[in-house]
């Protein structure tokens, strides 16, 4: 009987209520928006992070590679005294595909007529996308018009002991040497090391990857007894040089031996690109531009950037850096190397 009473008091189970399953929704809305946003606001900083550490790699991968081919530039190994055809016994004919850049004796091998140039450059204009003559360009690639091109030409410093076919190799002592072609004769020179013979050429090509236009860095180089081009990275727009001059011919002068000018390469003369008349190139200042591969539509670039004496405007998506870094020519001062 008591049993029977007791379940009549039973409570009977409620739900939520419309105003409780509404404010239940609201907060939970709140609390989800405010996670989206954290979420999106870390994902935009990821992606705007990712793209500046990329840019920063590619632009100091540029910076590093230039750098050392010009430190480097006009360094003959043993070979004392001006790199042309009087100090040589032996000069191959021309490779196959030659950069011959501006002047009478720009080839990648002396020639018998003026000033050997061991470092030359010129900006890519218009009308002259293929300015030394060796570019090699599909049909989905252009040259990048506003940006230099520069030819530099050297031994690589290590010497070697035996020569590696599809090379060229410079044996020299103090007062003579011979360049040959691996496979070939060696010059006979007393005392004489070997050493490989190096013409680079970089310029700017863009290719057509979808929609757009990716900028990448090039590199000539003799290979297989020709001047051959290859991509050393992606994402190089621009680059341009400034050449840091000498101008004073008197040694008794002030000033001499010490840099009174940077010149952009189209203000250059014959002159100064041969070292001519008491004229030295001293040292270079390069800028590299660095810019994304890929546009982000949720960024609006409208910098201008300054490369040396030309301003550079953009109006676009693209995020970009630019690089400077000055480089000393050393081997422009000294005759021999220790």
């Amino acid at each position: 009987m008591n049993n029977r009473k007791l379940s009549r008091f039973r409570p009977i189970a409620k739900g939520f209520t419309l105003v409780e399953l509404m404010i239940a929704l609201s907060i939970g809305l709140v609390l989800f928006a405010g996670v989206m946003s954290v979420f999106v606001g870390m994902r935009t900083t990821t992606v705007e992070t990712s793209s500046f550490g990329e840019l920063q790699e590619n632009g100091r991968f540029a910076i590093s590679v230039l750098t050392d081919d010009l430190l480097r530039q006009n360094f003959w190994g043993d070979l004392s005294g001006t790199f042309s055809q009087s100090s040589l016994t032996t000069i191959p004919g021309a490779p196959g595909n030659d950069c011959v850049g501006g002047g009478v004796n720009n080839a990648t091998f002396p020639q018998a007529i003026g000033p050997f140039r061991t470092l030359w450059g010129q900006t890519i204009a218009a009308g002259a996308l293929d300015p030394l003559g060796c570019f090699i360009m599909p049909a989905n690639t252009q040259t990048m018009v506003g940006s230099d091109v520069i030819q530099i030409k050297r031994v690589i410093s290590n010497p070697v002991a035996v020569p590696v076919v599809g090379n060229y190799y410079l044996s020299s002592n103090l007062s003579t040497g011979g360049v040959f072609a691996a496979g070939a004769a060696v010059p006979v020179v007393n005392n004489g090391r070997l050493w490989q013979y190096q013409h680079h050429v970089y310029y700017v090509r863009q290719e057509t990857v979808g929609n757009n236009l990716v900028p990448v860095l090039m590199q000539g180089r003799l290979t297989n007894l020709s001047m051959n081009f290859s991509p050393v990275i992606d994402g190089i727009e621009m680059i341009r040089f400034m050449y840091g001059v000498d101008t004073t011919t008197d040694p008794s002068l002030p000033g001499y031996g010490v840099v009174n000018a940077y010149i952009s390469a189209g203000a250059m003369n014959q002159n100064l690109w041969d070292n001519a008349g008491g004229s030295r190139i001293l040292a270079v200042k390069m800028f590299v531009l660095a810019r994304g591969a890929l546009p982000d539509p949720q960024y609006n670039n409208t910098n201008t950037y300054q490369l040396g004496d030309l301003a550079f405007p953009v109006n676009d998506n693209f995020r970009r850096l630019l690089f400077s870094s000055t480089v000393t020519l050393y081997n422009t001062s000294v005759d021999s190397w220790p």
